[in-house]
């Protein structure tokens, strides 16, 4: 299981969570891999925790103000970015060139999605991975494994109709090692979380749960 852990545009210390994350992941030899916002990669990766962007943008070189450029994650300690998350939508048409730009630079990619339909869509595009992640329960105190598992379930059958070599995570609502086993025992191959490590008043004690049944 591979636990992605997001920090979004949190008001928390994103190197201090990395490294806590790296130690746990250290100990235990558990995958942890940290998202910090594209300002803090560096600072980041330099932790030594596998460090993914939030997201890319499907541009070449020259004139995108705003934009972010592939290239540059992986220049900064990057291994991977998440793509069409639910607070930054992406056509199919601009997923489908973002893979294709991560795919460039050697970045891994995980393609967000709300329900099992969207799942089966963009592992057409071809990721390395993809999460369903219904937004009614991101941020919650319910995970989608608990409150809904079919969508689980069903975005594991629908991704591998398509493709059974991209992996398939789950997100929403995930806070606890209980919620992993779930999402493992789903046939999930990863967890997506956010506010449950980063706003966490003990990161190393809720990460150390998390990890606790792989």
């Amino acid at each position: 299981m591979f636990v992605l852990i997001n920090l979004k545009a949190y008001d928390c210390d994103a190197v201090a969570v990395a490294e806590t994350a790296a130690a746990v992941a250290e100990d235990t030899g558990a995958r942890i891999a940290v998202a910090p916002q594209a300002a803090q990669l560096s600072a980041v990766a330099a932790t030594g925790v596998e460090t993914w962007a939030q997201h890319i943008d499907p541009v070449d070189h020259g004139s995108h103000t705003g934009s972010t450029h592939a290239a540059p994650v992986v220049d900064a300690g990057g291994t991977g970015t998440l793509l069409n998350h639910s607070e930054q939508r992406l056509t199919l048409a601009n997923i489908d060139a973002g893979v294709e730009a991560a795919e460039q630079v050697g970045l891994k990619t995980v393609v967000c999605a709300n329900n099992p339909d969207q799942i089966g869509a963009v592992t057409a595009l071809g990721p390395d991975a993809v999460a369903v992640e219904p937004p009614a329960l991101i941020g919650g105190d319910v995970s989608v494994a608990s409150a809904d598992p079919d969508i689980v379930t069903g975005a594991v059958d629908a991704a591998d109709a398509v493709n059974e070599n991209v992996d398939v995570f789950c997100g929403a609502g995930i806070a606890s090692g209980e919620d992993v086993a779930a999402a493992a025992d789903l046939g999930a191959d990863g967890v997506l979380l956010a506010s449950g490590v980063a706003l966490a008043e003990d990161p190393e004690a809720v990460l150390r749960d998390l990890v606790s049944p792989l």
